[in-house]
């Protein structure tokens, strides 16, 4: 079974090399987490419509890496249970999770993604001005996507970089940004 508090990470690419290796390609430009995770679990890829990870939802396999590392833009790694080139090609889409509590520490005001997502943000005045559902990287920074709470309200897109964002509270799981709801 999937961890509960599994993440989605990466897609498996294919066979990397002929000893059993795989290619998978990370979600994050900057994939400490699966770099840093020494299990892997593999689930195959949705029927078209279906959810990303469903409840109890039964893993294609289990890897424990023996290492992992940046190539380009994917990550190679070699795993135990793959003993040679077509174990690792038959992999090919599945998705790749980790469970979060793997996940390195991060620093003072660095953040996952993943635990941004959900959390309420509000404005210096105390007016909430929606839930975080998604971050875009634009480059030089990224950005919150905030749904209000009313009933076909715009989404409000805050850049989370200081001059906008105050204070992010993990135990409360409320951002603080100095933005108003109709900019």
């Amino acid at each position: 079974m999937l961890p509960e508090d599994a993440v989605e990470l990466a897609r498996v690419l294919g066979a990397w090399g002929v000893r059993g290796g795989i290619k998978v390609k990370p979600f994050s430009a900057q994939p400490e987490a699966l770099l840093a995770a020494r299990r892997w679990w593999l689930s195959p890829v949705p029927a078209a419509g279906g959810s990303t990870r469903a409840p109890g939802e039964r893993p294609l396999c289990v890897l424990t890496i023996a290492r992992a590392r940046m190539q380009g833009e994917a990550v190679v790694a070699s795993a135990r249970e793959l003993a040679d080139r077509d174990a690792a090609q038959a992999l090919a889409g599945a998705r790749v999770f980790v469970p979060r509590d793997s996940f390195p520490p991060t620093g003072q005001d660095e953040f996952y993604w993943v635990d941004l997502i959900g959390m309420a943000v509000r404005n210096r005045s105390g007016q909430r001005l929606g839930t975080v559902t998604d971050l875009i990287e634009t480059g030089p920074h990224c950005v919150l996507c905030v749904q209000p709470e009313a009933p076909g309200a715009r989404e409000i897109l805050i850049p989370f970089v200081e001059a906008y964002v105050d204070h992010v509270d993990r135990a409360a799981r409320t951002i603080d940004v100095d933005w108003e709801a109709d900019f």
